[in-house]
């Protein structure tokens, strides 16, 4: 039985918030540097080239890239042959967030949904926790922001509707969004599961690295054709027109019953956030 102190999952929770925020992932930006060469609006260049700089600009200083600091949504991957000892496991990721979120400067944006009281230290966090054997613990923390959060939904379709009715679905949000999450996005879609298993196979799908293809053929060759779909739609960098509106379609899909067809689509900004760390 391998122990881990809480003071130290606090810790490693800390500095997640703090270079999530200010340290954008070289995938990201090797996707904005792809998306230079193929965008054709000299707007939608401009715009890539001060994201690129802006990305460079946070990283040297320690600054947010982007003053929504978000929601701090954490995935715990943890052994079952982990004992964690001096408190629980969810009193030391929010620990983390508010040292982090204090220490980083970071804006506290976690607020009582009807009065829109703040709770002043962008706590409580999501923890979404998996639990496998052995003795690891993975901890990935992911800064989401509003705005490409309102822009995210879910659906209950019809068996009937089939792969061309969810791509319908996929490619009608990213059209409704428009500007509002700051493309070029990355567009998460969770097929399958039950309703609120399908919204979170839509988050996990942001976590993987931009635009690299699913293991699956099938819906590695989804990913492409809807990701050129959602481009042909022109909404481009920032909403101003252009070739590249999203950086990628990601899919995470699994069975479902015989009467559903749950489909989700969580959308992030061009500011794709998440590090990890393991303990």
């Amino acid at each position: 039985m391998r122990e881990i102190h809480v003071d130290t999952i606090a810790s490693a929770v800390r500095d997640l918030c703090i270079r999530a925020n200010t340290e954008l992932g070289e995938d990201v930006l090797d996707a904005f540097r792809k998306a230079l060469e193929r965008e054709e609006s000299p707007a939608g260049k401009d715009i890539l080239q001060r994201l690129i700089q802006n990305a460079e600009i946070a990283r040297t200083e320690g600054i947010p890239m982007c003053q929504d600091t978000g929601f701090a949504v954490v995935f715990v991957d943890m052994g079952q042959d982990v004992h964690i000892v001096g408190g629980g496991l969810r009193e030391a990721v929010e620990e983390g967030v508010r040292q982090g979120y204090r220490d980083g400067y970071l804006r506290k944006s976690i607020c009582h949904p009807f009065t829109r009281q703040n709770t002043g230290d962008n706590t409580p966090a999501i923890v979404h926790l998996d639990v496998r054997p052995g003795e690891h613990f993975r901890i990935t923390l992911a800064p989401k922001g509003g705005g490409s959060e309102n822009m995210s939904r879910v659906t209950m379709l019809t068996p009937a509707a089939g792969i061309q009715g969810v791509k319908d679905f996929v490619v009608q949000r990213v059209k409704e969004s428009g500007p509002n999450p700051c493309p070029p996005t990355i567009v998460g879609v969770g097929i399958g599961g039950t309703f609120e298993t399908a919204a979170l196979l839509a988050k996990k799908a942001l976590l993987r690295p931009v635009g690299s293809p699913h293991p699956d053929p099938e819906l590695a060759a989804l990913e492409a054709d809807w990701l050129d779909a959602v481009n042909d739609l022109g909404i481009g960098p920032q909403g101003l027109g252009g070739r590249v509106t999203s950086l990628a379609v990601h899919i995470e899909m699994m069975p479902c019953h015989i009467a559903s067809l749950p489909v989700a689509v969580n959308i992030q900004c061009h500011a794709a956030r998440h590090k990890e760390t393991e303990l």
